[in-house]
């Protein structure tokens, strides 16, 4: 049996502000240790459960965060960026049997801590198929174009509830409670780590593989908060203007749709400036 986690850090144990997750600040590098506790203790309840394998795809920011030598030895990391499915890779290729989405977070324009989508700031919604979307909902359809189930969700109780939509069977802890989106209640990383490698284990039932879901055709829709960037967008081909600073684009399957929103928001974010956006 092989685990797939993919790991953000948003929703990690600790973390409430920006300078928590900026590479390179001096918070992030002691936020650095609590992200990798959680993903840690999930590797550990995956083995403990019974898998083969875990796989940790590194998924925020320059995909370089977690401390690899602080990982159990059994397990191994897929580290940096510029991957075909950026947050899910690895999930293309047959073998994996079930996904963990450690510390996940809610999407632009929700309640959340550090709540967006892709990019941090300048992305106020999106929507699939007419429904407000987090990265959550979005990888969620794309694993299951590949027959992959999600089994453990972690992050703030807003993600968790989240998650109820898109995995409903999936286990679920929150490491925190939103306050605001710049601050929450928190656990402790001995707690969140005890929590979260007893429902890892359990989630290890979960892992098993079902039939490709396709689901297609799948309309996405973002809006801006400056209307310049909904221009910039478009310059990607199948993007259209659908609105006051909004764009819009249709894939057939979630595999299209996901690997145009990703150069979607890379053009997006070379178009802002600093202080005005």
């Amino acid at each position: 049996m092989k685990i797939l986690i993919s790991a953000d850090m948003e929703g990690a144990t600790g973390v409430t502000w920006p300078a928590d997750v900026l590479p390179g600040t001096p918070q992030w590098e002691r936020c650095r240790a609590m992200f990798t506790s959680d993903v840690n203790a999930a590797v550990l309840g995956f083995f403990d459960g019974g898998a083969d394998e875990v796989l940790i795809n590194e998924a925020h920011s320059s995909m370089r965060n977690l401390l690899l030598e602080r990982l159990d030895e059994r397990a191994e990391m897929l580290t940096g960026r510029h991957k075909a499915l950026s947050m899910v890779e690895g999930v293309q290729h047959g073998d994996v049997d079930g996904i963990a989405f450690v510390g996940y977070h809610t999407g632009a324009g929700a309640e959340g801590v550090l709540a967006h989508t892709y990019l941090a700031n300048s992305i106020t919604g999106v929507w699939l198929n007419g429904e407000r979307a987090s990265e959550g909902v979005l990888n969620a359809h794309v694993v299951a174009e590949y027959g992959v189930p999600v089994v453990l969700v972690t992050g703030d109780d807003l993600t968790c509830e989240d998650a109820l939509g898109y995995a409903p069977e999936a286990r679920k802890v929150a490491v925190k409670d939103h306050v605001s989106r710049y601050a929450a209640v928190c656990r402790t990383p001995a707690r969140t780590a005890a929590d979260i490698r007893a429902a890892a284990k359990d989630a290890t039932s979960l892992a098993v593989r079902h039939e490709p879901v396709r689901g297609g055709p799948f309309t996405v829709e973002l809006e801006f908060d400056a209307d310049h960037l909904g221009a910039a967008a478009t310059v990607v081909p199948g993007v259209a203007r659908s609105g006051e600073r909004r764009v819009s684009y249709t894939g057939e399957t979630m595999y299209e749709a996901i690997r145009t929103f990703k150069a979607v928001t890379t053009i997006v974010s070379a178009a802002v400036e600093e202080q005005y956006g």
